[in-house]
């Protein structure tokens, strides 16, 4: 496992540097400039210069790349340009927020994914199955801000049974049943795609596992076909299931900027939305590496989870 592992560190790091210099230029090539932002509309030509040279930003591209690439390797993400603070200080406070909603998003949407696929498998009807498809179809087709707002509408304004935003005031261990009501609706929000796209891999990769020889082998020795599911099929498609929710956990970080706008929760995506609106570079640089840097940890993480489970990929590996 540990060779495995070391196999697969270099494109890792392959993929961070190449995204780190894509992120970097594109920036650049953004309309808008954070020293004409802190100047203010009135400004002179002298002011913004000056204040350009404050930050660096006269000096050549691959300089300001370097300079930044620099900070980033020995842990200085350096100061915000208009937000104000240290920026890992910001983003520390962000993550903290960012992932309790995604623990709890992932957490809920594992759960129903589990539960529903092995229910559709355990008991195939067909009106079970259609109501399954026919609730994947709408939880994949309505986008997170709509959902959003029609949570908010009925379970904080029709029904004001759940607060309709923001995040506990005395903190998410003061009170344990009121952070519950403040992440109950932006989790829903969240995890119900991720649910539907899990509940679509692991019902295949179930019903493909009970089309398979052993499976008739297990029936014939009349083992009960609950137990052939729980016990041999479940066990044999988590590969699959692991491998996409590596990618929903990705697509789960993307949708979190749209829900903590749509529900006020102060976390990284409020931060990436902040720094983009204001033009402010290093904020926004370091957040979106942060991501990407999140996204190859998990993907990494699936990897090694599917080799665990399936020996296959590392015998293969090997050769």
């Amino acid at each position: 496992m540990t060779a495995y592992l070391l196999r697969r560190v270099p494109s890792a790091l392959a993929v961070l540097f190449g995204a780190s210099v894509l992120i970097f230029l594109l920036l650049r090539l953004v309309p808008g400039d954070p020293a004409t932002t802190l100047a203010g509309p009135d400004a002179s030509p002298e002011t913004i210069a000056a204040i350009r040279h404050q930050l660096g930003l006269d000096r050549p591209i691959p300089a300001q790349y370097v300079s930044w690439l620099h900070g980033v390797v020995t842990g200085d993400l350096g100061r915000s340009y208009v937000i104000g603070g240290q920026i890992a200080d910001l983003i520390v406070r962000g993550l903290s927020n960012t992932l309790i909603l995604a623990a709890a998003a992932l957490s809920l949407a594992v759960i129903v994914s589990l539960a529903v696929s092995v229910a559709s498998v355990l008991w195939d009807r067909r009106w079970l199955n259609a109501i399954v498809a026919a609730a994947n179809t709408v939880t994949v087709a309505i986008p997170v801000f709509v959902t959003g707002v029609l949570l908010v509408l009925v379970f904080a304004v029709a029904v004001p049974i759940l607060p309709a935003g923001g995040i506990p005031p005395d903190g998410f261990l003061a009170r344990p049943d009121i952070a519950v009501q403040y992440l109950l609706l932006p989790a829903i929000c969240l995890g119900l795609p991720v649910a539907a796209a899990l509940t679509r891999f692991l019902t295949e990769a179930l019903r493909t596992e009970l089309a398979k020889p052993y499976v008739l082998t297990a029936r014939a020795l009349g083992i009960p076909r609950r137990r052939i599911i729980t016990h041999g099929a479940l066990r044999n498609a988590l590969p699959t299931m692991l491998t996409a929710l590596g990618i929903q956990t990705g697509n789960l970080l993307g949708g979190a900027v749209l829900v903590e706008a749509a529900f006020a929760w102060p976390g990284i995506g409020q931060l990436i939305e902040q720094g983009i609106n204001r033009r402010d570079y290093p904020v926004v640089q370091a957040l979106l590496l942060f991501s990407v840097a999140v996204f190859v940890a998990i993907q990494l993480t699936t990897d090694i989870a599917h080799a665990y489970l399936d020996p296959r990929i590392r015998i293969g590996g090997r050769a």
